[in-house]
């Protein structure tokens, strides 16, 4: 049996890969969270495949997304990222990853973890849309900009609501498979 998948993944094997195997389904472990934020503060700007290439890149360049060593970085951390080829090489994204670490620490010392926080905002329920055509897919909506606001006010960089929306698509908050792809209703 053929899976029927949503259309932005077909063609390119990384995409389906990711597509069948972790976008849209539900992610409440803090280093994970962590991964994705990290990832598509990183994204922003840039086309996903670019980081889903060089994710095994940025996995080895930050320390397996361990956020307790990313929030000590250095500036000579930040020097060694910028020479790193085999990852994105943006001053202001490499130290909003040191920045957003400390502020992921902050949120999980004040909620115990940064799954609690995040998934707060859903109820701790994934949110089913049901678009049939992915020109109807939103990029943002009030709650990614209510998130990315407050997020903001906690000192927290290249997290605006778009990046927001992505990340929450990616960690399952929200489940846009498209109506007519095998994950639809499989991630809730």
């Amino acid at each position: 049996m053929t899976k029927v998948r949503c259309e932005w993944c077909i063609g390119q094997d990384i995409y389906e890969k990711y597509h069948d195997e972790e976008w849209g389904d539900p992610v409440y472990e803090d280093q994970h969270l962590y991964e994705l934020l990290l990832l598509e503060s990183f994204q922003a700007g840039l086309n996903w495949l670019t980081i889903l290439k060089k994710r095994e890149q940025f996995r080895e360049a930050f320390d397996e997304f361990d956020y307790h060593k990313i929030s000590k970085y250095t500036q000579k951390d930040v020097s060694r990222l910028l020479n790193n080829e085999e990852i994105v090489r943006h001053r202001g994204k490499i130290e909003a990853s040191i920045t957003n670490a400390k502020g992921f620490i902050k949120i999980q010392e004040e909620y115990d973890s940064f799954s609690k926080y995040i998934w707060g905002y859903v109820s701790k329920e994934p949110i089913l849309n049901s678009f049939s055509k992915l020109n109807q897919v939103p990029s943002q909506t009030e709650m990614s900009q209510n998130i990315s606001g407050d997020l903001r006010k906690r000192g927290f960089k290249f997290l605006g609501p778009t990046t927001i929306y992505a990340f929450m698509q990616a960690s399952g908050m929200v489940n846009d498979h498209l109506t007519y792809c095998f994950k639809h209703k499989k991630s809730v």
